[in-house]
């Protein structure tokens, strides 16, 4: 009730306002994500300004934390991608980015373009060895087509 008093009597008369809300770094449902492989639907969303964004975490928390699959819309489509750098404060040798970054993948876990333009954690290496099943998802190849490690 103050807060809207506040911003009644003070700001709307000069045009502007301001946040009392702490800025979100995690990775949730309609959050924004980059695409940093060479995969054709990504450069052309990356180009036209219109970045793919989070329908679906899979996990528990419904959080994304690197390593972590999502299922992102992209140009009207739906994707699956891997998270291989993020906003948020992550665990201890882990850096963080900039930009939350994604590489797309499709449903057995190959990715769909044959390099990754930025740097991915070395954590990401025993992360996704962990999660490769004989029967299931393939995350090696991901690994293959990295050109650098920070």
């Amino acid at each position: 009730m103050f807060r809207s008093l506040v911003n009644k009597l003070c700001f709307n008369n000069l045009g502007y306002g301001f946040h009392t809300s702490a800025s979100l770094n995690e990775v949730q449902l309609l959050t924004r994500l980059r695409v940093v492989d060479n995969s054709e639907i990504g450069k052309r969303a990356m180009a036209e300004g219109k970045p793919p964004k989070v329908i679906c975490v899979y996990n528990k928390k419904r959080i994304g934390y690197i390593g972590d699959r999502v299922m992102v819309a992209i140009k009207g489509q739906k994707k699956k991608g891997i998270l291989v750098g993020l906003k948020q404060t992550q665990k201890v040798k882990v850096p963080k980015f900039d930009s939350n970054n994604i590489v797309l993948i499709d449903d057995n876990g190959t990715p769909l373009g044959t390099r990754i333009h930025v740097p991915i954690p070395t954590i990401l290496r025993t992360i996704l060895k962990e999660r490769t099943h004989a029967k299931g998802a393939d995350y090696t190849k991901l690994l293959a087509i990295a050109t650098k490690f920070v």
